[in-house]
């Protein structure tokens, strides 16, 4: 099998744009490409799961345990898998480095492909190299893709230099194209499913990383042994064996083992799917069906109606630039509105928790959304609220919980809209203890069988997330006139 890491010597290095190509040259060549991509991110994995044909899977230090990361990458590890990371190579929120791009090639065993920006660069990219090489042996930076350049003059000069100077070698160089840029906005990249013509601009990426990067000697040196997944480990997403649910004071027991057993019978969640709303882990929709759903996918934008469903599940996008058709589509909004009041489970994330209230005001305008909040959504120039998160629990929280429930559920955040004018009687499912959540004290707001959260979870470590929604929906369906304001009483 063949593993590598993408990174770079910093942020916007072009590393986004040779991950993508490099899926989709590999996958043209035949080859069965495995992306991944370090830390909390929707949208670039989208485009690198649309490049490869399977779909990415993250890579957290911060939320994942060794084993969780370890276990993530060798059970869905194919035949080439692909890590792109985030930031620089030796970026990172620990001063150690603990949890840098370098942490992660160490953990996995993944040789680096430097993408370099070398814009204006020609002698000096050699201290670069060398510096990047000697701040760490441990590291295997196997190879150099050029980016940027300005034209076969400038390559033949870094060539040059590289091969003088170091013994990393050049397996790519790529000339400035403004044709392979993507569009990006606050968040980074637009996200593929918002792209009419993402498919045409992968192809055309692809195209231009396989005529500029030596796929074959990539392969060479990339070429690994598979890891092997960590027996039993503690910090697998357990899900419940058949009849261990328990009703007792609202607890689910939880097995050492993880099972792919579904606890009882299946339930059927809507989850918005469409430019709107497409912010979804790949591992928290496994875990779903694992808990026993079955997921149904809807258009916010476009269907009148909701399908035959149980519960809903809207996660995060960008509402806001799709406000005009969200708003048009009445018919659908009276009815998830309708359908909130009458108790049907719903679980919403940031992009969905700013469709479930009254309004969105965006670009000096205001949108009628949902309604079953009552609040009001307000953008901003800047972030409200960004990166990690710390949660701690509330007692109100609606959902079946583990008999030994996390301390602390880590997680993270990144909006820059506010929710104003609840009202001051509000219940919250979290309190806030790093991060921001809805007013910088509180997340999680509950509104009869709602929960709806700025904090996007993730199910890894201790945080079942998935597991007990499934088994929410599952008693409010075999229960239909219980609420969580009666479970709560």
């Amino acid at each position: 099998m063949n593993r590598m890491l993408i990174s770079a010597a910093h942020k916007s290095s072009g590393k986004t744009m040779v991950s993508i190509g490099l899926c989709a040259a590999l996958k043209a060549r035949g080859h069965v490409v495995q992306p991944f991509k370090k830390g909390p991110d929707y949208i670039d994995p989208m485009w690198l799961s649309q490049a490869a044909g399977h779909a990415c899977r993250n890579l957290d230090l911060y939320l994942m345990e060794r084993d969780d990361i370890v276990a993530t990458f060798a059970r869905h590890s194919r035949e080439v898998n692909l890590v792109e990371g985030n930031k620089g190579l030796y970026d990172g929120l620990a001063l150690d480095g603990s949890n840098s791009n370098a942490a992660l090639a160490k953990m996995l065993d993944l040789p680096v492909m430097l993408v370099i920006d070398a814009r204006g660069m020609t002698r000096g990219i050699a201290p670069l190299i060398l510096g990047y090489q000697a701040f760490d042996r441990d590291i295997d930076i196997a190879g150099v893709i050029l980016n940027n350049l300005g034209g076969s003059r400038h390559e033949s000069k870094l060539r040059a230099v590289i091969e003088h100077y170091t013994d990393v070698p050049v397996i790519g160089a790529i000339h400035h194209d403004e044709r392979l840029s993507i569009v990006e906005r606050h968040l980074g990249l637009m996200p593929s499913n918002e792209s009419h013509v993402a498919t045409s601009k992968i192809k055309q990426i692809g195209e231009a990383i396989a005529e500029q990067v030596d796929l074959d000697r990539l392969l060479e040196l990339s070429r690994k042994e598979p890891l092997a997944i960590p027996h039993q480990s503690p910090h697998l997403n357990p899900l419940p064996q058949a009849g261990e649910e328990a009703n007792a004071k609202n607890i689910i027991k939880f097995p050492a083992v993880v099972s792919p057993l579904p606890c009882g019978e299946k339930v059927r969640i809507g989850i918005a799917r469409d430019r709107s709303f497409g912010f979804y882990y790949a591992d928290d929709l496994d875990a779903l069906e694992a808990a026993g759903a079955e997921l149904v996918p809807f258009d916010a934008l476009r269907d009148a109606q909701l399908p035959e469903v149980d519960a809903l599940y809207i996660g995060g996008g960008f509402p806001e630039t799709c406000a005009t058709e969200l708003e048009a589509n009445a018919a659908l909004r009276a009815q998830i509105r309708q359908a909130i009041e009458d108790g049907m489970p719903v679980y919403a994330e940031c992009g969905g928790l700013m469709y479930l209230a009254r309004s969105i005001e965006y670009q000096d305008r205001t949108y009628e959304m949902v309604g079953a909040i009552p609040g009001d959504v307000k953008m901003h120039a800047k972030p409200i609220g960004r990166g990690y998160v710390h949660l701690k629990e509330d007692e109100t929280h609606p959902w079946p919980r583990p008999n030994a429930p996390a301390k602390q559920i880590k997680a993270h955040e990144f909006h820059y809209s506010s929710l104003e004018n609840l009202p001051p009687d509000s219940r919250f499912a979290y309190h806030v203890e790093r991060g921001y959540g809805i007013d910088g004290d509180r997340d999680g707001l509950i509104v009869n069988n709602l929960l709806a959260s700025y904090t996007h979870l993730r199910t890894i470590g201790s945080c079942y997330w998935a597991t007990r929604f499934v088994a929410f929906v599952r008693r409010c369906k075999e229960q239909p006139s219980t609420s969580i304001n009666e479970k709560a009483l």
